[in-house]
């Protein structure tokens, strides 16, 4: 049972492998549901951590209809990301309907081999989440990251379950948002899921303590001093939830 956890910086890295994740999903802005990180992150979290790393390619927050000379931008990550030395990417286009971007999405695929490519929630957004799983499959990305078309994935549960039966062994699936130590085991069950996501992030203290409340850096008031952290317990209590299911049975690898 794989575990994967999204982090936007080299200490939640370091902390997601500490408490016992196979991978990471490396980003930057998580407050905008993530974005491409720099060269220096992925290179410094390459090397410091062991475990599989996949690099978010999101040239911005907001919708997941790019332009040609974003789609550009989205080729030179993915190459970065490559040279690197990233196990995979993560991305999701899609056309202005809200279908699966095919052409767009494996034209960065094919780029990107032989890293693995998973298609991220964008997948949730689509019309049709069955005609959305063939359209991947067609454009050659390995896994899918879902919430079942709900906000959570406890919620799309069912959901996920049509699309682990519907893929079979062309494509992953894997179930994200909301996942934690307490409901991980009965999802898994209802889903039959062999991977799972999550972020775990708390939010903690900024060390600032001079704070002029007047100013504000961009639309959030008062993000400056908003940080989150990931607590290696959490990690590793999610990690043992899934170890321990599979050992009583409870679950199948």
């Amino acid at each position: 049972m794989v575990l994967e956890i999204c982090v936007d910086s080299l200490d939640s890295a370091i902390v997601a492998a500490k408490g016992g994740a196979e991978r990471v999903e490396l980003c930057s802005n998580l407050l905008e549901g993530g974005i491409t990180p720099s060269a220096g992150l992925i290179q410094e979290v390459r090397a410091a951590i062991g475990i599989q790393l996949f690099v978010m390619i999101r040239p911005r927050g907001g919708d997941f209809v790019y332009t040609e000379r974003e789609l550009q931008v989205m080729e030179t990550d993915v190459a970065e990301a490559k040279r690197a030395g990233a196990d995979g990417i993560v991305l999701g286009v899609l056309c202005s309907d809200g279908q699966v971007d095919i052409p767009c999405t494996e034209r960065l695929a094919k780029l990107a081999a032989p890293m693995r490519v998973t298609f991220h929630r964008a997948f949730d957004l689509t019309p049709d989440l069955e005609q959305a799983c063939e359209d991947i499959i067609a454009a050659g990305a390995h896994r899918i990251l879902t919430s079942g078309g709900k906000q959570t994935a406890p919620m799309g549960a069912e959901k996920i379950a049509c699309l682990v039966k519907r893929a079979g062994t062309r494509v992953g699936i894997m179930a994200g948002s909301g996942i934690n130590a307490q409901n991980v085991v009965e999802l898994v069950r209802i889903t039959g899921v062999a991977e799972v996501h999550a972020s775990l992030r708390k939010r903690s203290r900024s060390p600032v303590y001079y704070r002029d409340k007047g100013v504000s850096m961009g639309a959030r008031k008062n993000a400056e001093f908003v940080r989150y952290e990931l607590i290696e317990a959490d990690v590793r209590a999610l990690r043992q939830a899934l170890d321990s299911a599979l050992k009583a049975g409870d679950v199948r690898r």
